[in-house]
């Protein structure tokens, strides 16, 4: 998910148009949408859906994302923009709870820290 401010509404839609062409166009791409915010007229976000944060990742080293997508999503606002589903609630079913594909830490190189641990702490 990118968020972005938006002063030139036509040109950034433009831009958002070619960049979910070429991201669609990517292994492990599912799904994308355009979105802009009801009361708030010039923040927008763009939200796409891979099949692993890898897939999202080796999409944006791609040439053609770098070529095409790049100067967009390089004007998105500084803040986290892969986020994986650990809680999904669909209508008529059950809440599904999954483990993270993280692994164990930041980048599966540092511990993470348990609930014994975090109460130990002074």
């Amino acid at each position: 998910m990118l968020r972005f401010v938006v002063d030139d509404e036509s040109a950034f839609l433009d831009e958002a148009r070619q960049a979910l062409t070429v991201l669609a166009d990517r292994p492990g791409y599912r799904s994308g949408q355009l979105c802009r915010a009801y009361d708030e007229p010039t923040s927008w976000c763009l939200i796409t859906e891979w099949e692993s944060v890898g897939a999202y990742r080796r999409a944006l080293g791609s040439y053609e994302v770098k070529a095409t997508a790049s100067p967009l999503l390089g004007r998105a606002l500084p803040e986290a923009s892969a986020f994986e589903p650990l809680v999904t609630a669909r209508q008529g079913e059950p809440v599904v709870s999954v483990a993270s594909d993280r692994g164990s830490g930041r980048f599966h190189d540092e511990p993470s820290a348990s609930t014994d641990s975090i109460a130990s702490r002074p």
